[in-house]
């Protein structure tokens, strides 16, 4: 298989190595949604924020084992 030409890492799209402000506003709306649609608060730690989610899937789990 040929080699692309410039096709060592630092000759990528700016895009990865840093990330643009307009996509980290994005990912800060997309998370403000997503707290608000589970009803949490918007300043939980990420730990916080996996063991709500696991608790709330092993809620589910149980409730579809009963039913």
């Amino acid at each position: 298989m040929m080699e692309r030409p410039n096709s060592s890492p630092n000759a990528r799209s700016p895009i990865y190595n840093e990330r643009p402000t307009w996509l980290d506003l994005a990912h800060r709306k997309l998370d403000e949604a997503v707290f608000a649609a589970y009803g949490w608060e918007a300043t939980l730690s990420d730990d916080e924020t996996l063991s709500r989610l696991l608790a709330l899937n092993q809620q589910r789990a149980a409730a579809e084992t009963l039913a």
